[in-house]
């Protein structure tokens, strides 16, 4: 029998056979949380793209639709109490995860991880890709997890300050998703030392969490990936934005102790395991 706390996820994003990125680096926190995690894999490579040099491949569309009919062929998808999706290596990809979120329950919440550049290094997907993300997905996505690059693009406006970047959230809402998580914010009020998170809602609440910024040479790839599934776990399980937003942000943190502890180039996800099922307090600012 399923535990009523347990909720049933879908998780198309990419795979990797050896790290932890895309759902390597979502099915295991989400499973911690307690929900149950389908996955369908985007692609399937050695190792991630951070690298530089890998091996692999991108699976086609029609790859990706067949897997989709045989579970529907199976009612599975008729189980499913959330959509989380991440980085895209096609723009046909994305049409084919609207199409999945018209064959899931009504209701069913989509988490929307925009996954399209970052400061510093500008776009890195393919053409079409950040169109559809704003043109598309943030109509239908009930919740949005950008980092600052992305929620300026989104929100067609640069962030600065602190209310830029709740000035950029109420933007989102007004175009669709009834939450948004800015993952990575540094204004002209953050320290050099700290990190911040955002959390929005669309009722018109927004809540801040500071965390030590760590450093890392090179830094870690995945804790986007981490941070989604976190987040989306803790608001399937009933948790408000503002104890979503401290659960994710402590797990996180402690994750790149961790990380940074072992001197490692993957982010240290089996020993950070009980980081994501007991995280420890972490203060939030109502703002």
């Amino acid at each position: 029998m399923k535990h009523p706390a347990m909720k049933q996820i879908l998780s198309i994003q990419s795979h990797v056979a050896y790290g932890y990125v895309g759902n390597r680096a979502a099915t295991l926190p989400l499973q911690r949380l307690g929900h149950e995690v389908t996955v369908i894999n985007t692609v399937q490579f050695s190792n991630h793209t951070g690298y530089l040099k890998w091996t692999g491949e991108v699976f086609s569309a029609a790859h990706i639709e067949s897997i989709i009919e045989g579970l529907e062929s199976l009612g599975a998808l008729q189980k499913m109490d959330a959509l989380l999706t991440g980085y895209l290596g096609d723009p046909a990809i994305g049409e084919i995860i609207l199409s999945v979120l018209d064959r899931l329950p009504e209701g069913t919440r989509w988490l929307c991880d925009p996954v399209m550049g970052d400061v510093g290094r500008g776009f890195f997907v393919r053409p079409g890709i950040p169109d559809y993300f704003r043109q598309k997905a943030l109509a239908r996505a009930s919740i949005i997890t950008p980092n600052q690059f992305e929620l300026e693009y989104l929100a067609g406006r640069q962030i600065l300050t602190l209310d830029d970047a709740r000035k950029a959230c109420r933007m989102i809402h007004e175009m669709g998703p009834e939450t948004v998580l800015l993952t990575s914010l540094i204004h002209d009020g953050t320290r050099d030392d700290e990190i911040q998170m955002l959390a929005s809602s669309k009722s018109g609440e927004q809540f801040l969490a500071t965390t030590p910024r760590l450093k890392f040479d090179p830094a870690p790839n995945g804790a986007g990936d981490c941070t989604s599934a976190l987040f989306l776990g803790h608001i399937l399980s009933g948790a408000p934005l503002d104890q979503a937003l401290s659960k994710t942000a402590s797990s996180i943190f402690a994750l790149f102790e961790k990380t940074l502890a072992a001197g490692r180039r993957e982010l240290n996800m089996i020993a950070a395991q009980d980081d994501f099922a007991r995280p420890a307090p972490l203060a939030v600012m109502t703002l």
